[in-house]
Order: C-alpha cells, then structure tokens, then sequence
C-alpha cells in the first residue's frame, strides 16, 4: 500500500513521521551536548577558554555551512542512505567524545584531581584527539541539518505542507528543550563527571535514531535529484556578488553574535559568578520557550510591515538583551528572593533576546528567498544560513578573549579572593556584546534606507520608460 502524501493528501507517510521522529532524537543530542561543550573541553580536556571557544566556534561554523554541499551529496545517493551515514557517523562520534578522557586517563596521559579536571597536565597535545571526534560529529550533523529538512519536504504535498512543517519546527524545539534540561540534574547527581557521561547519553540518543531509519524508513522517492557541486559552488559565487544579501548576511551576524552566547559565553559565566548550584541548561532554555510561544503570534503582529521593518524592531532589541545581562553584577541584593541576580538578569536579557529573534528570523528568510533568481530559490536558502558560519566563528571568538579578560577560571588562582579581585568587571563582557549589537542594528537601519531608495529610483525609471 502506497502511504505517499501523493495518495492521500490528509495523512503523512510513514516516512515523513520517522523523519521527524528521529530529528528529536537528534536535537536532544546535540544539545544536551552543545550546551556545555565549552565547559567540557576546558573543565575535563583542559583548554584554556580560548582554545575551548575557537575549537566550539570551528565546530558549530562547520554546522552550518557544511549542509549546502552535504545535501547536494544527499540527493545524489538517497536520504535513507544518507540519513544512516549521518547517524552512524554521530554515534561514533558522540560516544569518543565519552571515551576520550578515559582512554587519556588509562594511557597515564592525564591525571584527574577530585573534580575530575586535570591534575598537572593541561598542556598534554593528547587532548588535540578531540579534533578529529568533533571533525566526525560535524559531517554527521552537516547531513541531518540537510536531510531531514528536505524529506519532510519531499513526504508533503502543498496541502500538507504548513502543517508538516509546523510539526517539523515542534520536533527540532521539543528537542532542544528537552536536551538542555539533562545536564543539570545530571550535575547535581555525579558532578563534573556530568559533562563527560552527557556524551553517551547523546551516542544512545542518535544509535536509536539510526535503527529507526533502518527498520522503519522507506520512501517512494529516490536519490538522483537536485544541483552537482560545481552548480552548487556558482550559486555561491552569485551570492557572493550580490551585494544586498551579502551586506545583508554580514549585519545579521552580528544578531546572531550576540544570540551564539548562549552557548560560548552563558554556561562559563553563570556557573562562575553565580555559584557550581546554576542550572545552565534551564537557563538557555529560556529561549526555545519563548520562542515557541510568541513566534507565530509577533509574525501575524508584523504581518502587514515589510520585512526589513521587523526585522529593524528586532535588531534594537538585541543591544537592550546585552546591557540586561550586565545588570546582574551590579546589584547588591537580591531583586528575587532565593534567584541570584546574575540568573535573573540572565533570563531577563534571554527573553529579550528570544523576542529579537521572534521578530528577525522569520522575516530575513522571506526577505533573502525574495532576492533569489526564480528557479534557484531552494539553492539561495541553503546559503542563507551563512550568518551561522560566520557568528559562530566570530561569536565564540570573541568570547574565549573576554572569558579570559573579565572572568577567568577560578581554577587558575590560588584563592577565591584572588580570583574575585580578577573578575569584578565580569559583566563587561556584555557591554562588548552591547555595542556589536548596536552597531548591526543601526547598519540594517541604513542599509534599510538605501535599498528603499535605490528601489524607488529604479522603480520611477522603469516607469519613465
């Protein structure tokens, strides 16, 4: 029996709910373990925060612009066999990032203290080992990103498809939600060995997804679609010298700077200033909530203004978020009863920065899919992701440099007054991110003003015409 969406416009094909069920799977993985990779690789490989932040930054750059020539692959040798590769490939991967430490312990490599970060050797090369485990995890993921998408796709007809995609975006929230939330009461159960098991438990996540699409994915279409690398690499250069999106991608990066710390700055920082009690995960999982709650409500809000306007009320947002974030180090007594101040002006300032995102996101994908040439919309999209590249690079980047300046780890001082002395300015770190805010901000303001002009003179000459 044929369960296509062809042949029944009212029913999604099994297809289609494995898809989306193992893209949950999928989504609790990665951020159960993105959420402290940072913490991970400095607090158990001992990186210093830099290094931990540009190898974190590399990793989630590599996320989101490996998927334009990962799908083009895809396409070509089919999406269950592509959905197996990647799977396969973020198992292995997830469940070394597991094993690494104790196999560095084993080989008298590392020496572990109480806390379980190293004793003595922080400077051993062995911890480079995690390149090439994140390198394997970031071709793994660089096909999920591209795949799942596209057969949610490729399993809707124009009926089913709002609907299928709506379910789509439930999944990929209900993930993350869910994923974020495990740290943290793994930390209060076993501790710093949290950051080191929440890897297998990722590995289990993504080894169920892969024998779901095993046994249980079949589709009725087939590989042999969609543009070779070479058609692939010339879309980019056209996006390249299309100067309206590429200025238009480099001012929304510095949204998404901004929003990327999250994950570079956020856990470090909360968990230093606000004690080894804060619960990271939770805190970041203010955004998705947010998000899922307001997105569609702030989209039929801004529906009858163009795109650029929302997206401008967003960008003003943003810098308001930052300074938010700052607030916590500066009062002296607690403004909630029993919530440090550091937690709450961190939720305050991630609930404005859900809301920016409320008001950006959805409208920069309608404004980018207008620009493309009819004919290479799906190609165009694919490269719209290009902010995520370029402010996780930067992003992480600029954290591990203010981590370092303003809120070093406690670990490196002989004692805590030390170390207090060293990071009473640690809420500038937020004003840094303040001003790159503004500055995006007020750029997409201008570039606003001179495309609208631009547009009218082109518009008046073709009527003169």
């Amino acid at each position: 029996m044929n369960t296509s969406p062809k042949s029944a416009t009212n029913k999604f094909s099994r297809a289609f709910w494995v898809s989306n069920s193992v893209e949950l799977f999928e989504r609790m993985a990665f951020y159960a373990v993105f959420i402290v990779l940072t913490i991970y690789l400095s607090n158990i490989l001992g990186f210093n925060d830099f290094e931990a932040s540009i190898i974190s930054g590399l990793f989630s750059g590599g996320l989101y612009l490996l998927p334009v020539f990962a799908g083009a692959y895809a396409d070509k040798i089919g999406f269950r066999q592509s959905m197996i590769l990647a799977f396969s490939l973020l198992s292995v991967g997830y469940i070394a990032l597991g094993i690494l430490p104790t196999l560095l312990e084993s080989a008298g490599l590392v020496a572990y203290g109480a806390t379980t970060t190293f004793n003595g050797l922080p400077n051993s090369s062995a911890k480079w080992l995690i390149v090439p485990i994140l390198l394997v995890l970031m071709v793994g993921g660089s096909f999920i990103k591209s795949v799942i998408s596209a057969s949610v796709a490729k399993e809707t007809t124009e009926t089913t498809r709002a609907k299928g995609f709506s379910i789509f975006y439930m999944m990929v929230n209900i993930g993350a939600f869910t994923g974020k939330t495990i740290i943290d009461p793994l930390r209060d159960t076993i501790g710093e060995q949290a950051y080191i098991y929440i890897n297998y438990f990722a590995g289990i996540m993504t080894l169920v997804a892969l024998f779901a699409v095993i046994l249980l994915y079949k589709s009725t279409h087939h590989a042999g679609e969609g543009k070779d690398m070479r058609s692939i690499a010339m879309g980019f250069l056209r996006i390249l010298t299309n100067w309206r999106l590429l200025i238009l991608i480099l001012i929304i990066t510095g949204f998404w700077m901004v929003q990327q710390q999250l994950y570079a700055t956020m856990p470090k920082y909360v968990i230093r200033m606000a004690g080894e009690g804060a619960k990271p995960g939770w805190i970041a999982n203010v955004n998705p909530f947010v998000v899922v709650c307001l997105v569609n409500f702030i989209t039929r809000l801004m529906a009858k203004r163009s795109a650029i306007t929302s997206m401008n009320v967003g960008m003003f947002l943003i810098p308001l978020s930052a300074l938010l974030m700052a607030w916590g180090n500066i009062f002296d007594n607690e403004l909630i009863h029993g919530i440090s101040n550091i937690t709450l002006m961190l939720i305050a300032g991630i609930v404005i920065q859900a809301l920016a995102e409320c008001f950006i996101s959805p409208r920069y994908f309608e404004y980018f899919s207008l620009q493309a040439p009819k004919g290479e919309e799906a190609m165009y999209m694919g490269f719209s992701n290009l902010h995520s590249f370029l402010s996780s690079i930067f992003g992480f980047g600029i954290a591990g440099v203010l981590l370092t300046k303003y809120c070093p780890d406690p670990a490196l001082f002989s004692s805590h007054a030390e170390w207090e002395a060293a990071s009473t300015n640690a809420h500038y770190i937020w004003y840094y991110f303040a001003v790159i805010g503004l500055v995006a901000a007020v750029a997409l303001l201008v570039f606003a003003k001179v495309t609208q002009s631009i547009d009218k003179k082109r518009a008046a000459s073709q009527t003169n015409c």
